[in-house]
């Protein structure tokens, strides 16, 4: 008999409170971890939450309040980083149907399955099986070459299953490169920092593997490229008065409401350097991430839940209680009965990201809060999604509008006629 560790991902009942099962599983781990030959009852042990990711050594204490403040980190259903094998008893693995059937987080052990899936996840199933499909009549036609959007879902399917080095099978191409790519993310790393350290991990490996990884940051970018979810870069005007977004702007080289020049002019003529534009927007498009929040098996189920789940009471612990949602349904009844139809939060703020110097600089990120899923989730940093970054030595001020013109199109869109996405709970 197994022991079933379903309580790992199932912090909170409907009601928003710890439950209980998940605090008789949080004496069972620390049991399991403090009966070990050698461990003393007040040893620092890896802290398993998905913040820390058992990288740092906590005391008891500490590593319980990050459990119950940040939950368990992914795919640990089997406790490998405090002593326990496969052999204890325990099966890491799920059946399909329950996992699609409860509410917890897919707990995969494995890394080349959890990649795997999330190249389904990154294509769609439609799509994912075509190429699949594509990759068998390949083989029996070999003169027959895949497409580029084809060759990409090759080339990360591949990733997702080949190890590196034969000792090294629960680490494929794929779970490394992301694991590096977020580690100098988290760690504001430079690119050139970047590529020494990649120098010193290829001089690691065999020759074989060595033409397996890219060489550099920009390699290591491009081929990431292709799980999606990408930016878009316009040119604005510097006195934040006009984007030069949509076709009839693009041939434009100065603003048609102040006049200020678009570019920056390279002084030297013997350059091959592009003008630069003199300030820009960074907009991470709303509508990919937003499918991507359907198309993944982690999320797709949670994305119902203010319909199903939400308990209203005195205590309000997310917006669907609040008279605000319900009057919004009554007015809206046509997209209120659809429970997958996506409601959104927008926020902003402005700093200086010099902090009290002199350098007069400005920021405005705006983020988009997903307010279908529960409340552990809906507020947590990877739901809360980046949509635009507003930079510039001034203030947007009450030119704000312009900047919001890309995402305030996206939303228009949704809204109007809505876009086509697969369920992958539903099916």
């Amino acid at each position: 008999m197994t022991d079933d560790r379903r309580w790992m991902y199932r912090r909170r009942g409907p009601r928003g409170d710890y439950d209980d099962e998940f605090f008789n599983g949080l004496q069972q781990f620390f049991d399991f971890v403090y009966s070990r030959p050698g461990v003393h009852p007040n040893a620092e042990i890896r802290c398993p939450c998905s913040k820390c990711g058992n990288l740092p050594h906590h005391n008891r204490a500490l590593v319980t309040d990050h459990l119950l403040r940040y939950g368990f980190m992914d795919a640990y259903s089997v406790w490998w980083a405090h002593g326990e094998t496969l052999s204890n008893n325990v099966d890491p693995w799920f059946a399909a149907s329950d996992v699609a059937s409860s509410s917890n987080i897919e707990e995969h052990v494995n890394a080349e399955d959890d990649f795997h899936h999330m190249v389904y996840d990154a294509f769609c199933p439609s799509e994912y099986d075509r190429h699949r499909n594509e990759t068998e009549f390949a083989s029996e036609n070999v003169g027959d070459a895949p497409n580029r959007h084809a060759q990409s879902f090759y080339d990360l399917l591949r990733a997702s299953t080949i190890p590196l080095g034969p000792a090294s099978n629960y680490q494929t191409l794929l779970g490394w490169l992301s694991y590096m790519l977020h580690t100098k993310a988290k760690n504001n790393i430079s690119g050139v920092g970047y590529n020494e350290i990649i120098h010193g991990c290829r001089k690691l490996l065999s020759p074989e593997d060595q033409q397996k990884v890219p060489s550099n940051f920009y390699e290591a970018k491009k081929f990431m490229k292709n799980l999606g979810l990408g930016y878009v870069k316009i040119d604005a005007c510097v006195n934040n008065c006009f984007l030069y977004y949509g076709d009839e702007a693009k041939s434009l080289t100065a603003c048609p409401v102040c006049g200020e020049p678009r570019y920056k002019r390279c002084n030297s003529a013997q350059t091959r350097k592009k003008d630069r534009p003199r300030n820009s927007l960074w907009y991470l498009p709303i509508i990919p991430r937003l499918q991507r929040l359907y198309m993944s098996r982690k999320t797709a189920e949670h994305m119902t839940w203010h319909l199903k789940c939400r308990v209203d009471s005195e205590i309000l612990i997310h917006p669907a209680q609040s008279a605000a949602w319900k009057h919004f349904d009554a007015v809206h009844a046509s997209f209120a009965v659809d429970p997958r139809n996506v409601r959104l939060g927008l926020a902003t703020d402005g700093f200086n990201p010099w902090g009290h110097s002199s350098r007069s600089y400005s920021y405005w990120p705006v983020f988009i809060v997903v307010y279908n899923l529960p409340p552990e989730m809906c507020m947590r940093p990877e739901f809360t999604f980046l949509t635009l970054v507003i930079s510039g030595p001034k203030s947007p001020g009450k030119n704000i509008d312009v900047f919001l013109r890309p995402l305030i199109d996206d939303l228009k869109r949704l809204w109007s006629s809505g876009v086509e996405t697969f369920d992958s709970f539903r099916k």
